[in-house]
């Protein structure tokens, strides 16, 4: 069974971090350990929040009882999402480190969160740094959006081809593989939106209609059920359209019901039989 160790925010009220991205998994097979740096009551979007930031010391302490279990060796994958310190993220690098000790074939899948095409960067201005130069040359597997990896390489990708070239530096950091979301390319038909994965030399992208949802969370479901298939399949165009599949099918559940939370429940379904609705194409 794919054991996956995911340190990441959580909320009692919604889906984002852990909130959102543990039950997916489980809905895959896939048994996680969820380790929480945050524990609020709700995402920070909603601009008023109650409960405690971990202090990285007591999260470090968290992960240390798992290892005392002997249980390191067992983990496929470190999941981290959104870091809001160098504290934290020291912490998830050693996670990380003490993991691959124990079973080298583990990997460490880091969605690099700093903003999107609409809100612009909105982390503290060390957050970019430390993903650049501390974090990201530590992973195996990212999951930006386009506007994130545009800003963690220094690029400014819009056409496809300029989006692969700033793969490919993403990729001379240190990640073997890359998934890219909302790919928004100048030349897309209208009212589409676009997702890319990458793997050494190969690549794959896949189109969608363009739903008109701000959907928070929704990209800690991405890299989850991306990682998950990539573990169990190694495909990238088999883990491209499941992932796919599965958060446009969650987005449309989201969207037609009116609510502002994703329908993470409602939606389980997906996850376990993606319906693989879109045509996934090789562009190298």
């Amino acid at each position: 069974m794919t054991t996956i160790l995911s340190i990441q925010s959580h909320v009692a009220y919604g889906h984002v971090g852990n909130s959102a991205s543990v039950f997916p998994m489980q809905r895959l097979g896939v048994e996680v350990w969820p380790v929480n740096t945050v524990n609020f009551s709700n995402h920070t979007g909603y601009g008023a929040w109650r409960g405690p930031l971990m202090d990285p010391a007591d999260v470090a302490d968290v992960i240390t009882g798992i290892g005392e279990r002997e249980a390191f060796g067992d983990i496929d994958a470190v999941i981290s999402g959104y870091q809001g310190g160098e504290g934290i993220g020291a912490t998830i690098l050693e996670a990380v480190a003490q993991v691959k000790a124990a079973n080298p074939e583990a990997i460490y899948a880091c969605d690099p969160v700093m903003g999107n095409e609409t809100s612009g960067c909105f982390v503290h201005e060390s957050i970019p740094v430390l993903l650049r130069e501390k974090v990201v040359p530590h992973a195996d597997l990212i999951t930006p959006n386009q506007f994130e990896l545009g800003y963690l390489t220094g690029t400014e990708p819009h056409s496809l081809e300029e989006t692969l070239a700033s793969v490919d530096a993403a990729r001379a950091m240190g990640p073997s593989t890359a998934l890219v979301t909302s790919v928004l390319r100048p030349d897309r038909p209208e009212g589409t939106i676009e997702m890319l994965a990458c793997h050494h030399d190969e690549a794959w992208i896949v189109r969608t209609p363009h739903l008109p949802l701000k959907a928070n969370g929704s990209g800690d479901v991405t890299a989850a059920l991306f990682t998950s298939h990539w573990l169990r399949t190694r495909s990238l165009q088999e883990s491209l359209g499941a992932t796919v599949s599965a958060v446009f099918d969650l987005l449309e559940l989201t969207l037609d019901s009116g609510k502002r939370e994703l329908q993470l429940v409602q939606a389980q379904e997906s996850y376990a039989h993606p319906r693989m609705q879109f045509e996934v194409t090789r562009v190298r």
